[in-house]
């Protein structure tokens, strides 16, 4: 067969192949609508006919396309499917095998426009081994291709044909691939994708919790990294957690082991959605060696051992919220960063301040007992007087700077916690009065090179601590504009960093 009512094979397979192609950016309506409906009606002409075949292949490649049209393209595409499949699966047939049997997944869908072209035309090479042309056009096997791409339109409603993830299951995959490795997708809204996770396991039914749990588990680690800026997010995971823990807590098992699960955000994102649905269990309990450690699926779904990833995971999550939003106890770090004398100990301080990768350990709670320390010695309505007076104002020159700077090194960000008190710390210093011109005549300290850092030494403690090159004046480090500029540059970069509901407390 080379021609079909008069327009040539070649062309139709065309046209259906770069809908298969093209199924990630076609909108439900046009011309390709046009081309399902075209190839529905063929179908649903003559569902029995000898070439119903080629309607059928069509119809399963543009299945993930028809899966996102109009109404219409999609009624008729699975009415036809249906027709073809009761008209088709009557008939006789004496192979004992055929290739829809092995069908497996959008990967080998691939193959199937070069195959039904070399199917119809029998002066084509044929390299299929595992089965002959007269098979691929056995009615039995085209019934079989017709409950594929009903599998396709109707996810989970076929169950004899080879199980396949759904194309928003595989969808999701692939978001939540690029987003756990730190490429989103473009207008992938990261927070609620996450947050999702959580509402997707508040919600499911029994047999879909050991997957969304795994699910949720893989993208905690995200949600505690210090990525997300949203306190909501969490809360979302850690409800749906707490939902399903209570009906898991009290389970026990036989098992003499369960599986070891991957700390690979990706791979366990992937298996969790696996398991979350019918299709995904039967296509793990046909490979299972492909995911992780090839468990027994009654082993990875075992209540028990999901009682302990979910006991697991509520701790971290818990954790992770309480170091991210919940208020910090800084008054250990006067050990930290004082020394026996009372005196900063600023050789410390400088040094954790240099902008490598090894600092950000420090940053957040550096910044904070920072901003605490140069806040509560503000408050004082005694700063003393002759040198204590002296050694306090540099004091809190230093602060302010080691509150600033802590802030440009802290990665990926502060957490709100720490963001939110030295914001407030920092808005009140950037309201202090300040005079319109500087009494000195030098410059103010870089803020933006470790110029600031090589002079603060000195500048703190003059008596231990040469001058480090062109030195900058005592009047030009504690000058009020310079407090003030560098308390607003701190500002700016907190006050837009977090949305949060309660603006009285940001």
């Amino acid at each position: 067969m080379t021609e079909t009512n008069g327009t040539p094979l070649h062309d139709l397979v065309q046209s259906w192949e770069e809908i298969q192609d093209e199924y990630d950016f076609w909108a439900p309506d046009g011309e390709h609508d046009r081309t399902v409906l075209d190839c529905a009606a063929r179908l649903a002409a003559d569902p029995g006919a000898g070439d119903a075949y080629v309607w059928v292949l069509g119809l399963t490649m543009m299945a993930p396309c028809t899966n996102r049209s109009g109404v219409g393209s999609r009624a008729e595409a699975e009415a036809a499917l249906r027709a073809a499949d009761a008209a088709q699966r009557v008939r006789p047939c004496d192979h004992d095998t055929h290739p829809y049997e092995s069908h497996e997944g959008h990967h080998a869908d691939a193959a199937l426009p070069d195959l039904l072209l070399r199917i119809a035309d029998e002066r084509a090479e044929w390299y299929e081994q595992d089965h002959t042309r007269e098979t691929w056009r056995c009615p039995r096997n085209v019934a079989g291709f017709a409950r594929i791409a009903l599998d396709i339109l109707r996810p989970g409603e076929v169950d004899d044909v080879p199980p396949r993830l759904s194309l928003q299951d595989r969808e999701d995959i692939e978001a939540l691939e690029a987003l756990l490795e730190l490429y989103p997708k473009a207008g992938t809204d990261v927070a609620d994708e996450i947050a999702s996770q959580g509402g997707y396991l508040y919600h499911a039914e029994p047999a879909e919790r050991p997957g969304r749990l795994q699910v949720v588990r893989a993208v905690s680690w995200h949600a505690v990294s210090g990525m997300i800026q949203d306190r909501s997010v969490l809360d979302r995971l850690i409800s749906g957690v707490e939902k399903v823990l209570p009906d898991l807590a009290a389970a026990t098992c036989d098992h003499a082991q369960h599986p070891k699960l991957s700390d690979h955000s990706t791979n366990a994102a992937e298996l969790g959605i696996v398991l979350s649905s019918p299709a995904g269990r039967r296509l793990y309990e046909r490979n299972p060696g492909h995911y992780g450690d090839g468990a027994p699926l009654e082993q990875l779904v075992c209540p028990a051992f999901m009682a302990d990833v979910a006991r697991q995971t509520l701790t971290e999550l818990r954790a992770g919220r309480d170091k991210l939003f919940s208020p910090r106890d800084t008054s250990h770090l006067d050990a930290e960063y004082l020394r026996a004398d009372g005196l900063l100990d600023i050789e410390k301080i400088t040094d954790r301040l240099r902008n490598v990768s090894w600092n950000e350990r420090y940053a957040d709670e550096l910044g904070l007992w920072a901003a605490r320390r140069y806040d509560r010695l503000g408050r004082s309505e005694d700063l003393g007087q002759g040198l204590e007076r002296v050694r306090r104002v540099r004091e809190r020159a230093v602060l302010l700077l080691t509150a600033h700077q802590a802030m440009t090194i802290s990665y990926p960000a502060p957490p709100y916690a720490v963001a939110r008190d030295i914001l407030a710390i920092m808005r009140t210093a950037a309201a202090a009065p300040r005079p319109e011109r500087c009494a000195h005549t030098d410059a103010h300290p870089p803020l933006d090179a470790g110029d600031f850092r090589d002079g603060m030494p000195h500048f703190y403690a003059p008596d231990e601590f040469p001058p480090a090159g062109g030195a900058h004046s005592v009047q030009a480090w504690t000058c009020a504009r310079f407090a003030g500029t560098v308390a607003e540059k701190c500002v700016g970069a907190l006050e837009n960093l977090y949305g949060q509901d309660d603006e009285d407390d940001w």
